[in-house]
C-alpha cells in the first residue's frame, strides 16, 4: 500500500481535518488525523492494518505478540496481529504509568512488536515500549499506521509506518500568524472528561 493510498483511506472516512488543534501531545497543529473515523470502520480498518502487518513481517519476521499502548492503540494493534497469526495484547496506564495488567503476560523468548496508531512526538509510543521491556521477551520494534513526526520521532527501536509525514506541530507560544488566527479544538481522548 503506497503513502498517497494510506492518505486517500483517511481522507475518504473524513479522518485527515484541516483547521486549528491542539494534539495530545499538547502541540498545535494545522492538521489533526482522527483515526477512530477509520476505525469505525471495520473493513478500511481490516484494509490499513493488513498492509501494516505486511509491512511489519518484512521488517521483523514472525511476531508472536502485539502489544499496544490502550486506548487508541488497541483497535489498530488487535487488527494487525490477527493478519500477523500473533497475539494482541495491551499497556494501561496505572498511577500514571503504562503496565500491562488483566493477566497478560510476554513470556521469555517471545517476539514482540508495539503496534501504535499515529505518532507524532514519539512519547506514549516510548513509554509503552519502557513497559514492555519490563518483561522477558524480546522487542524486535514498531509500527504505526502513521508517522506524523517525519520520521524524527526517536523511539530507541526501529519504527516502520504504512505512511510518514512531516506534519507541522507548535508549541502553544510559537504558533504561526495563520494558525493563530483560528480558534483552537481538541478533538483528541487526551481531553475527554470521565
Amino acid at each position: 500500500m503506497t503513502q498517497e493510498e494510506v492518505l486517500e483511506q483517511f481522507r475518504a472516512a473524513g479522518a485527515l481535518l484541516e483547521g486549528h488543534f491542539v494534539l495530545s501531545s499538547g502541540l498545535h497543529s494545522p492538521v489533526f488525523l482522527q483515526k477512530m473515523f477509520i476505525f469505525q470502520d471495520p473493513a478500511r480498518t481490516e484494509v490499513l492494518c493488513k498492509a501494516l502487518a505486511q509491512k511489519i513481517e518484512a521488517a521483523f519476521g514472525k511476531i508472536d505478540i502485539v502489544v499496544s499502548p490502550a486506548v487508541g492503540g488497541i483497535v489498530p494493534g488487535y487488527e494487525t496481529a490477527r493478519h500477523l497469526k500473533a497475539k494482541a495484547i495491551f499497556v494501561e496506564r496505572e498511577d500514571g504509568v503504562f503496565r500491562l495488567r488483566r493477566g497478560f503476560e510476554i513470556p521469555a523468548g517471545a517476539k514482540v512488536v508495539m503496534v501504535e496508531d499515529i505518532v507524532t512526538t514519539g512519547l506514549s509510543s516510548r513509554e509503552c515500549l519502557a513497559a514492555i521491556g519490563e518483561h522477558p521477551g524480546k522487542v524486535l520494534g514498531a509500527a504505526c499506521l502513521i508517522d506524523r513526526s517525519g520520521g524524527k520521532a526517536d523511539l530507541g527501536v526501529k519504527m516502520v509506518a504504512l505512511a510518514t509525514l512531516d506534519i507541522p506541530a507548535y508549541p502553544a507560544d510559537a504558533l504561526p500568524p495563520e494558525l493563530s488566527a483560528i480558534p483552537a479544538s481538541k478533538p483528541g481522548s487526551r481531553g475527554l472528561k470521565a
